[in-house]
């Protein structure tokens, strides 16, 4: 055999084909290898996966992203993936000092802080305000209407922004430099009590992301309200949280509960080791939209009627579940898998498969699925164990 011909040989080996015990047949192409090892189930899926469902996947890497001066933006919404309605997500980047302008929204914002620092503000309808530093594993929540800023500090940062709302876009929130752009000036003069040439060298236009001096310190930067701070913390430490540990991993769940601002929504972050196993589960009070940070895995999704399909996830892929069907995730790299799962509700809520059936007298289960004894005795022993 010529070496040419041996080297042929070897790319095939090395190339993801859609066969599996016998069934299907080579792909020459023209095809996208990359992309193919990246969802090999795709390509190859289960024999158990069945029927149609609507993707379940789209990577924040697929996303348009919106360059600036101070950093950079990209979007994951009902636009890019149809069948995530209940929530959206925006991936965001800001340098040492760089700004994400003073504005609001219709929708209620919550973060997880990927890496770095950010300093944060906000004022609520009370005129009570609020100001804190927040890095890696912190979160923040602020509500629909309530104004806010993110300025990175000496490192930048980067975050994830969930919305509760399918529909919404970054690029549609309300800036106060694009406020002050479309006021006439004679409203600004008689609204702040100074003379229209004040208002000379406002920006030609929006500013969204824009660099800046990094800011001095956190009691430097203090602004002492007359109706004191707001009520209720606008950022929560969620990595200082105690997590739930198990065989397989371990999960922190962040919701009204321990973060009492969050009435929109609730999140999770898993953490699984190789091999281990996001259980078999579903949600019963509403979609489930995820974040994968850390690793590879992943996920089949029972839609009944016969229907399921996998989907393999890697950091900076987004995933959905639609309201209550069935799904488990399962570590398929040799690093630990981290991702983020978020409702849109005031609590964190899952049934267990595991625990339905060892909680149901034993008799109708074994009725229904004609299971080993030993699967019997290990149901029983469950205790609702979430990674496995």
């Amino acid at each position: 055999m010529s070496d040419s011909t041996q080297q042929g040989t070897a790319d095939l080996k090395q190339v993801p084909q859609p066969i599996r015990n016998g069934s299907g047949a080579t792909d020459p192409g023209p095809r996208n290898v990359v992309l193919d090892r990246l969802n090999p189930n795709t390509l190859t899926p289960p024999s158990t996966d069945y029927g149609t469902l609507p993707n379940l996947k789209f990577s924040f890497g697929n996303a348009h992203n919106r360059l600036s001066d101070g950093g950079w933006s990209r979007e994951v919404t009902v636009r890019e993936l149809p069948v995530a309605t209940t929530l959206a997500g925006v991936n965001m980047r800001l340098t040492p000092g760089g700004v994400r302008e003073m504005h609001w929204h219709k929708q209620a914002e919550w973060s997880y802080m990927l890496n770095g620092h950010a300093r944060i503000t906000a004022v609520d309808q009370n005129g009570c305000n609020f100001i804190d530093d927040v890095g890696e594993g912190d979160l923040w929540y602020f509500p629909a209407g309530i104004p806010h800023s993110i300025q990175g500090l000496q490192d930048g940062c980067e975050f994830l922004l969930v919305f509760d709302d399918g529909i919404f876009s970054e690029n549609s929130t309300f800036l106060i430099s694009d406020w002050f752009i479309h006021t006439p000036r004679e409203i600004l003069a008689k609204n702040f009590g100074v003379p229209e040439s004040d208002f000379a060298t406002l920006p030609e236009h929006e500013r969204y992301i824009f660099q800046s001096q990094v800011p001095g310190s956190l009691v430097s930067d203090k602004v002492v309200s007359p109706n004191g701070p707001v009520p209720e913390t606008f950022s929560h430490h969620m990595l200082a949280q105690q997590p739930l540990l198990t065989p397989g991993g371990k999960v922190r769940i962040t919701d009204s509960h321990n973060f009492s601002v969050a009435k929109t929504i609730a999140a999770a972050l898993v953490e699984i080791e190789p091999g281990g196993l996001r259980e078999m589960h579903w949600h019963p009070n509403n979609d489930e939209w995820q974040y994968y940070v850390q690793g590879s895995g992943r996920m089949t999704v029972f839609a009944a009627e016969g229907r399921a399909r996998t989907f393999d996830y890697q950091a900076g892929d987004v995933g959905y579940v639609p309201f209550a069907m069935g799904h488990y995730i399962e570590n398929t790299g040799n690093t630990t898998l981290r991702f983020l799962e978020m409702f849109k509700s005031d609590h964190f809520a899952d049934v267990s498969l595991n625990q339905w059936m060892a909680l149901t007298p034993p008799e109708l289960v074994q009725a229904h699925l004609n299971l080993d004894q030993h699967v019997m005795n290990s149901l029983q022993k469950q205790k609702h164990p979430i990674v496995k």
